[in-house]
């Protein structure tokens, strides 16, 4: 057998009687990158900063154009509800035709898996950044090993924006208005990546094995900055500000090892961040030594002008002058990679800076391993949605609850509710909406209404599985008056809040729950005593119906594991989250977040009342 594997071994870095280098485990990693490059073409070289999408990225169009990465956009899947085993099928044959061309690259599979693997059927979907708490690490951890179990190497996460205004329609990505949280959150990055060894070099790359996965700090930098919170705007702050609030998660991901850097859309004084030179080419790799590769973010370089793609050769120059090493172009490769092979040829671009962004890219491919290993196996598909994640992410969900109002009368609070008592009412249009539940990037990009997008727990289906079997539950999501007036309830849960979004459909000058949702929470709380659950992917305008509430929980974008709401609601557990945002009263005094000279909100940065667990015979 050791024989075997040793004619293994030599066959794989000896080709046609030629000892290849960097086919070689054993050399160092510097000596393997130079090898390559020396052996590189520039349409080698062009094709490995190429990162284009699943669907246009046929075998020939890998071969042909040597293309060094593939993305999956969210609802671009192998087939409709895909099994573990369908991505893997489906990356390893894209990997196959990478592997095919004359020196063997392995493309590098990219995924936004920002809570969860959130675009695979039945994977374990955790709460959006703006609700977790202090499972950062585990969250990471098992979100690679999901990862992993669909064949893909390479997660678009974490966002580390320090969202300063909620009516952006990113807010919820975002772990905090408060940058010192956002620092800590970065313990995300040894989940996914794993653990640094001792003494490691600050700001080289790092994967720990084939359980972890190459992160992507996200979006540098200032991007939840913008004015009055439009996605892709304009920061407008100096210096000290942007270094102090928005810099700062940077150097924390950078020492623990990110592997790749992803720009932002939004400008920084009237400078598009992806042909900023000075602070990604400058700052991120000159100052902070970041030796990862820099990611551009879709269609980031026909963004640089307006309108997108006015001036495609422009905008190219600037991106990849600025220092973006490779470009998410992600469907007109043809024109990037013609493009850009002009600009160098013309001596626009110099050969240096092309280099430089390859050396990044293989850097990361050597790291990863996957020269050694670049097909994925059946090893991990019994991750995907496992039950050891299930119960993690339903952890998740009961520590980031926010109790945010308990009685009426303070002596007199109304949770933990009893699990035992004749009829009580559920109500809402999220009550039972797995999809509600989990926002936007579920499935498809904007997320999706209705309970078959995945497998999961609605918070209706929780409550149900809680409450002692002779407690009859009533779900009725809009009830009117005269059916609360014939009824007996003993209490009300009624739950509400924000459909699903992203990006820039989710911007929101009102900042106001769906329809209906005033409307529910006046009649059910006018004659029934109830506790309202508001699920929402940041602040939203409350203060209206908070005199007529008598508990309220910011349940925020839970996820699949709806049972943890339950859990916390009923007792079984205590509430203990705390605000990581603050509540405003109104629109009119935003952006206002703590710290600020006129600070008067509805519920303050790090408020929450506790509970105590109930212990039940």
């Amino acid at each position: 057998m050791k024989v075997f594997v040793l004619f293994c071994c030599l066959w794989a870095v000896i080709v046609d009687g030629e000892y290849l280098k960097y086919k070689d485990p054993k050399q160092p990693m510097v000596t393997r990158i130079k090898d390559l490059m020396n052996r590189m073409t520039l349409e080698e070289k062009i094709g490995q900063m190429t990162q284009i999408e699943r669907y246009v990225a046929s075998a020939d169009v890998m071969k042909q154009y040597f293309i060094g990465s593939v993305l999956s956009v969210p609802g671009s899947v192998p087939a409709p509800k895909a099994t573990a085993e369908d991505w893997i099928n489906a990356v390893n044959e894209i990997q196959k035709a990478a592997l095919s061309t004359r020196l063997g690259i392995p493309m590098i599979y990219g995924i936004d898996a920002v809570h969860g693997n959130n675009n695979v059927y039945n994977a374990t979907i955790f709460p959006h950044n703006i609700g977790l708490g202090v499972t950062r690490q585990r969250i990471g951890a098992a979100t690679a090993l999901e990862v992993r179990a669909t064949g893909i190497p390479y997660a678009f996460a974490p966002c580390i924006a320090v969202c300063r205004d909620p009516r952006w329609g990113r807010c919820y990505e975002s772990y905090s208005e408060d940058h010192k949280i956002v620092r800590n959150m970065t313990e995300i990055i040894p989940g996914l990546q794993g653990d640094l060894p001792a003494n490691f070099s600050k700001g080289v790359p790092f994967v720990g094995g084939k359980s972890n996965v190459a992160a992507c700090a996200k979006h540098y930098v200032g991007d939840g900055g913008t004015v009055g919170g439009i996605d892709a705007n304009n920061t407008v702050i100096n210096s000290n500000g942007l270094h102090g609030i928005h810099m700062s998660a940077y150097y924390d991901a950078i020492i623990k090892g990110v592997s790749t850097v992803m720009v932002s859309y939004s400008s920084w004084n009237g400078v598009k961040m992806h042909a900023h030179r000075d602070l990604v080419t400058g700052y991120l790799k000159g100052k902070l030594k970041f030796r990862g590769f820099v990611i551009s973010d879709w269609e980031g370089l026909d963004r640089i002008t307006s309108p997108p793609h006015d001036n495609y050769t422009y905008s190219v120059q600037a991106g990849v002058s600025a220092g973006i090493d490779m470009v998410m172009v992600p469907i007109n490769y043809t024109e990037f990679i013609d493009t850009l092979t002009l600009l160098v040829k013309d001596n626009v671009i110099p050969m240096s800076r092309i280099d430089d962004a390859v050396k990044r890219i293989l850097r990361v491919k050597f790291t990863m391993g996957l020269f050694e290993n670049p097909l994925a196996d059946l090893s991990f598909v019994n991750q995907l949605g496992s039950q050891e994640h299930r119960e993690l992410a339903r952890e998740a969900v009961r520590k980031s609850l926010v109790l945010l109002k308990n009685g009426k009368n303070t002596s007199q609070p109304l949770l933990p509710l009893p699990k035992k008592t004749p009829k009580i009412l559920v109500a809402g249009t999220h009550a039972d909406n797995l999809g509600y539940q989990c926002g936007g990037w579920t499935i498809e990009w904007q997320g999706a209404a209705g309970n078959d997008l995945t497998v999961g727990t609605t918070i209706l289906s929780a409550i149900k599985k809680t409450v002692d079997p002779s407690t009859q539950v009533v779900s009725q999501q809009n009830p009117d008056v005269n059916f609360l007036k014939f009824n007996e309830f003993d209490y009300a849960i009624v739950v509400v809040g924000e459909v699903p979004y992203a990006e820039i459909q989710g911007d929101s000058s009102n900042l106001t729950i769906t329809e209906l949702g005033p409307s529910i929470i006046n009649n059910v709380c006018g004659a029934v005593k109830c506790v309202v659950v508001v699920v929402s992917g940041r602040p939203v305008v409350l203060e209206p119906y908070v005199d007529k509430i008598d508990a309220l929980v910011a349940a925020w974008l839970p996820g699949t594991e709806g049972q943890g709401v339950a859990d916390v609601l009923f007792g079984d557990y205590g509430f203990t989250g705390k605000l990581a945002r603050t509540w405003f009263k109104s629109v009119d005094q935003l952006p206002m977040n703590v710290g600020d000279r006129h600070y008067d909100p509805l519920f303050p940065f790090g408020f929450g009342l506790t509970t105590q667990p109930v212990t039940r015979n």
